[in-house]
């Protein structure tokens, strides 16, 4: 099944059954600090619209998809580099009206930490093999804004948790 078909078929609610037998089940994958990272066995396709769903199915609205695997295969030679660095990578931001509003509540400038954002690459020596992660936000000021950023922390794991399969 193409990508594509299964973006018609998901409003039905077949997609998760398809999907969840397609993905081979993650693995924690060695991460810079403040990276949550999970290795998933499948196509860049399918790991980044589990991605996509595991957003929209919290009610959450997508803002905005990087496409950031394009942008660097597409600069490459301007910047005098013919390294492919990924087949494809994209960043997905989006933010939480309930979360958002906790978090900037406790403090304005937290301001920084949104949207919020999960990715998803696949790098041309382990095709097969997608890594999907986040940026953890650091948990800092009063009680209440580390208490807001924690819970922002815990949707995000859970969406790239879901993503992965775990």
């Amino acid at each position: 099944m193409t990508a594509q078909f299964l973006k018609r078929i998901a409003g039905a609610g077949v997609i998760l059954g398809v999907l969840s037998v397609a993905l081979a089940p993650a693995e924690a994958a060695e991460a810079p600090e403040g990276v949550t990272l999970y290795k998933v066995s499948g196509s860049f396709e399918d790991v980044r619209f589990e991605l996509e769903n595991a957003i929209l199915n919290r009610g959450l609205v997508i803002d905005y998809v990087s496409h950031i695997g394009t942008m660097l295969a597409r600069t490459g030679a301007d910047v005098g580099s013919d390294e492919e660095i990924f087949t494809d990578a994209q960043a997905m931001l989006f933010c939480s009206a309930d979360l958002s509003r906790k978090v900037m509540e406790a403090a304005a400038e937290n301001i920084a930490y949104c949207p919020y954002s999960v990715f998803a690459y696949e790098q041309p020596d382990s095709k097969g093999t997608v890594t999907v992660g986040f940026r953890r936000l650091g948990e800092m000021g009063s009680e209440e804004s580390k208490k807001a950023l924690a819970d922002v922390n815990a949707l995000l794991d859970e969406i790239v948790s879901e993503a992965a399969g775990k």
